[in-house]
């Protein structure tokens, strides 16, 4: 059935809500018609009346704050409020001076506060005019400025908090852009709030200058123009010219005080009533003493006993309800505190003992204020740091570090242990810098003499005062903590396969999955389990090969998958998929990739020695044969090493792996390459050949 087009289209209503910024600008062109075209007494009584609303909401509103920025509007509608008033008054002055004749809130005001007499409502009027000019309006200008210079000098301190909380994990981006949001929000409120209390100020006085005007207009209209008596027109005229002062100088007053408030407030978890009454509260004896006070100023002659006597006794009440108040916060809180040394002493479980740690530091006593940002050792930061390194450079999320202290180390020593592994230990020297020579210095420098634990380098420790010496003379000064955080980022570069679990795989086909739905559906199960994609990963990241172009792999392994299951062989089509992205790791300034071939004999006799079998394939070579070929390898690309290149190999991609084994049993280190891995763009550059 058809559905009718009226009834498929929605219907526009008119919102209240959805329509605020075209209420508000009707309202600011209100207040500037008000100020040239007359009013009549009703219309001007229920704006006087809406006035007085605003102003009373405005100071209920800063009384239910949390933070001052919450009503980071203030100061706009401070500005807006004040014009409004200030039209009302040209509004009321206009009728007074032309009609004797104002409406009937300001005859109210006048006749009611006045009593009759109005020399008491001038009085009371210039009263209110004091209080506000003087007290609130002067101490939240002050107030309101020194909280704008000390938020802006804050401003860059906070703003480096954030960044060293985000350095060190503490927070996320999001979590970090919140907080700077705040803390620019906040500058911007108090900035705003030093320049709106200036207009409040001004209104204040704009309205005493009114009323004398009103009053020396109102006599000589009223005299020379409607021939009143001189006591007649000094009591219409003043009676109304007080009414109109009083009308408008309660809500300044209160609008006033609401700005008083706001900057005085701070921020907290509760409403100002809350911190009231429980800050007050705090403090018992305070309140029994007042009432003691009050007891004795009853006693004495000629003092009113009542309000005293009642007043005292509110003070004990409020005093004993305070004590016990704060005796049952103390009794819970010694509950909560022997319920934790309680668990503290219960014996962990048994179950909990199994959970293995991928990755930790243990840290001798004398290293612990390194991981201590609050004596300002930034450890913490430095791993958070390498592990964004890691899932940029290497394309999976390095799990999180633990770092404990061990009393069973030496004091200045510290291991690092992989799945409660030990891989590596060193001994640091908290107070002293690690030099290495990079081969400018020529000049020897006194110290420790060591080893740096990276790669295996020799090194000085230095003392802080050789330290600039040292600097001058060409070494390479490293600290501490860069040392250790050196040694880590080269032990998870070297286990990253082992790091790399499958629920992690998991969570990076899922990632892939988001975007490219496509791949992931025709590889996995289809292809591929879970299980073999995790090889052909962990055969990625131990010749250290970055997955993070995670859907170019799972691509190659689609179109190849059909044919083998190898993983091995899987391994070598994907890493030819990634030729740009491993050649561009060894290319030098120029564009040149620098090699050492491998001579076409050994590649066919690795050829030839080929078998397969049932559990995959092997080179039956003896075990002096391939030790040879690997010696002959590290000793070729020695003068790389000495040119400052990365040691590489490069051969023919069916003898790329094998290659790859034989020498890593010796060097670890050596790179080997296939000519299919190298990037066409790439110039080879041949530093020799592994020869037979």
């Amino acid at each position: 059935m058809a559905v009718p087009l009226e009834q498929t289209q929605p219907q526009s209503r008119w919102s209240l809500r959805e329509n605020q910024d075209i209420v508000l600008a009707f309202f600011v062109i209100g207040i500037l018609v008000v100020l040239v075209i007359p009013l009549p007494t009703w219309i001007l009584d229920t704006l006087l009346t809406v006035n007085i609303s605003l102003s009373v909401v405005l100071l209920l509103g800063t009384i239910y704050l949390q933070r001052p920025t919450d009503f980071s509007v203030f100061p706009s509608l401070l500005l807006v409020l004040t014009l409004f008033r200030l039209s009302l008054n040209v509004a009321s002055t206009r009728l007074i001076l032309a009609e004797a004749n104002a409406g009937k809130v300001i005859q109210a005001f006048g006749s009611f506060v006045t009593s009759g007499n109005f020399v008491v409502g001038f009085v009371v009027f210039v009263i209110l005019v004091v209080i506000q000019f003087v007290v609130i309006t002067r101490g939240a200008q002050r107030i309101s400025e020194v909280a704008a210079r000390f938020t802006l000098d804050a401003m860059p301190g906070k703003q480096m908090g954030v960044d060293a909380d985000l350095n060190a994990g503490l927070i996320t981006e999001a979590e970090a852009r919140t907080r700077r949001r705040d803390i620019e929000q906040e500058a911007d409120f108090y900035g705003a709030m030093d320049g709106a209390t200036r207009f409040v100020r001004g209104d204040a006085i704009a309205g005493l200058i009114i009323t004398l005007v009103n009053v020396i207009g109102g006599f000589v209209i009223g005299i020379l123009m409607r021939g009143m008596e001189f006591t007649d027109a000094l009591r219409v005229y003043t009676q109304l010219t007080i009414g109109d002062g009083l009308v408008t100088q309660v809500p300044a007053l209160v609008i006033s005080t609401s700005a008083g408030l706001i900057v005085t407030r701070t921020a907290t978890q509760e409403n100002m009533g809350a911190d009231f009454g429980r800050q007050l509260s705090q403090y018992p004896r305070a309140l029994a003493v007042a009432a003691i006070l009050l007891v004795i100023f009853a006693l004495a002659p000629g003092m009113p006993k009542i309000p005293f006597i009642v007043a005292s006794l509110l003070l004990f009440v409020g005093a004993y309800k305070s004590k016990q108040s704060l005796e049952r916060k103390r009794a819970v809180a010694l509950a909560t505190e022997l319920a934790g040394e309680e668990v503290a002493a219960v014996p962990p479980r048994t179950e909990d003992l199994l959970t293995v740690d991928p990755l930790k530091i243990e840290l001798g006593f004398g290293l612990i204020p390194m991981a201590d940002p609050k004596q300002g050792d930034d450890l913490l930061s430095r791993i958070q740091i390498i592990r964004q390194q890691m899932a940029t450079k290497m394309g999976f999320v390095v799990p999180v570090v633990r770092i404990i202290d061990n009393m069973r180390l030496r004091p200045n020593e510290y291991c690092v242990k992989l799945r409660e592994a030990v891989i590596a230990s060193y001994e640091l020297l908290p107070d002293y810098f690690l030099a290495m020579n990079p081969g400018l210095a020529e000049e020897e420098i006194e110290g420790v003499p060591t080893t740096e634990p990276t790669f295996g380098l020799p090194a000085i420790w230095v003392s802080p005062a050789n330290r600039d010496r040292a600097q001058n003379l060409g070494y390479t000064i490293v600290e501490p903590p860069a040392v250790l955080a050196t040694h880590l980022t080269e032990l998870i570069l070297s286990h990253a396969d082992e790091l790399l679990t499958r629920e992690d795989v998991q969570r990076l086909v899922k990632h892939v999955q988001d975007t490219s739905p496509s791949v992931v559906e025709e590889l996995l199960p289809n292809l591929l389990t879970l299980g073999e994609l995790q090889k052909v990963l962990h055969n990625l990241l131990r010749e250290r090969v970055s997955i993070r172009n995670l859907e170019a792999i799972l691509e190659t392994l689609a179109d190849y998958a059909p044919r083998t299951r190898d993983a091995e062989l899987l391994t070598e089509y994907a890493r030819h998929r990634l030729a740009r992205e491993i050649t561009s790791q060894f290319v030098d300034e120029e564009g040149k990739l620098h090699v050492v071939t491998v001579d076409s004999a050994i590649e066919q006799e690795i050829l030839d020695a080929l078998q397969r079998s049932e559990t995959g394939e092997h080179i039956p070579l003896a075990p002096q044969r391939a030790t040879a070929i690997a010696q002959a390898a590290i000793e070729a690309v020695q003068p790389m090493v000495m040119m400052g290149h990365e040691p590489l190999v490069l051969t023919s991609a069916p003898v790329r792996r094998y290659v790859k084994r034989m020498i890593e049993r010796q060097q670890p280190k050596v790179m080997v390459l296939s000519y299919n891995e190298v990037d066409p763009a790439a110039q080879l550059e041949s530093e020799g050949q592994v020869g037979a």
